[in-house]
């Protein structure tokens, strides 16, 4: 590789010496090799950091070094969709040639690759290239990226991309079971559906009062306290619908007796008055007629 540049060209020296020690000190996070036929792209793949969404994916990418490299950065592209970038976007790190005021030329493919790991579970806040999925869509997209490495640009391209891809498989330990946790989220309404249940005015009562019986109100309702507390019995607590049932009732009779007799002692005054004067009437006319003092002289 080194026959095909110049050696004396810096930043010839700076990534062959890099690519010399990505080889000898290998990475079970990342792994990134330069192409053959131009040194100054890079083909790379770094695995999902642990404890996230991302875990257990194998997320491809292309790293562009400058010709200035290593005293301006680099760009970063993904390839694999992932949930947190864009993919075949330059996307704007730190440490991207989007901000070139951070770059140090002590940092190296490998420093800049760490900090890449490092960025993904971290919020995008609208960065360019920068994406915002779910947890979820998250995680089925790192399960997705274990399946086979993405295509693209040239043939010696996609050749270099499949050999990255392999060797990440080899190293990657096992896909990451569902937590407990994950497990009662997944059984849990949407946030949407709880808000909207929880926002949603209180059902009106229906003004129509269904007929019932006394034996039925009473049955349901010893169904109900059965149903609360089974240690309760039907005859040890009276229903309070059939007390109410009872109570109505005689509270009607009562009216109806009490009504009664008032009308009978209205009517019983009624006729006495009437016989009073009558009474009086009859001694009037028996005066005036002089039936009384016959009476008297024959007494």
């Amino acid at each position: 590789m080194g026959d095909k540049y110049n050696m004396k060209n810096p930043s010839v020296k700076r990534i062959l010496q890099e690519v010399k020690e990505m080889q000898s000190n290998p990475s079970d996070d990342f792994t990134s090799l330069p192409l053959e036929e131009n040194i100054f792209e890079w083909q790379f793949a770094i695995r999902g950091p642990n404890d996230t969404e991302f875990e257990g994916g194998i997320y491809h990418g292309r790293i562009q070094l400058p010709s200035e490299y290593p005293f301006k950065p680099p760009s970063f592209m993904l390839l694999t969709p992932n949930g947190r970038f864009e993919t075949q976007t330059k996307i704007c790190l730190s440490i991207s040639n989007h901000h070139p005021e951070h770059w140090q030329p002590s940092w190296s493919v490998r420093t800049a690759l760490t900090a890449l790991i490092a960025f993904m579970p971290t919020s995008p806040n609208g960065a360019l290239g920068s994406l915002d999925y779910k947890k979820e869509e998250r995680r089925l997209l790192a399960l997705k990226s274990r399946e086979s490495a993405p295509k693209y640009g040239t043939p010696d391209r996609q050749r270099l991309i499949d050999e990255i891809h392999e060797y990440m498989i080899s190293k990657a330990p096992p896909v990451p079971q569902q937590t407990s946790e994950d497990a009662i989220a997944s059984e849990q309404p949407p946030p949407a559906a709880t808000e909207s249940a929880a926002e949603a005015p209180a059902t009106p009562q229906n003004t129509t009062t269904e007929i019932t019986t006394d034996d039925e109100n009473e049955e349901n309702h010893e169904a109900n306290m059965e149903a609360e507390d089974p240690r309760v019995s039907k005859h040890a607590v009276p229903s309070a619908l059939s007390v109410v049932h009872t109570v109505e009732p005689r509270r009607q009779e009562v009216v109806m007796v009490q009504k009664s007799s008032d009308d009978r002692l209205f009517t019983w005054a009624a006729v006495g008055l009437a016989v009073a004067i009558l009474v009086l009437l009859l001694k009037k006319y028996m005066k005036a007629s002089g039936y009384g003092a016959v009476f008297v002289d024959e007494s």
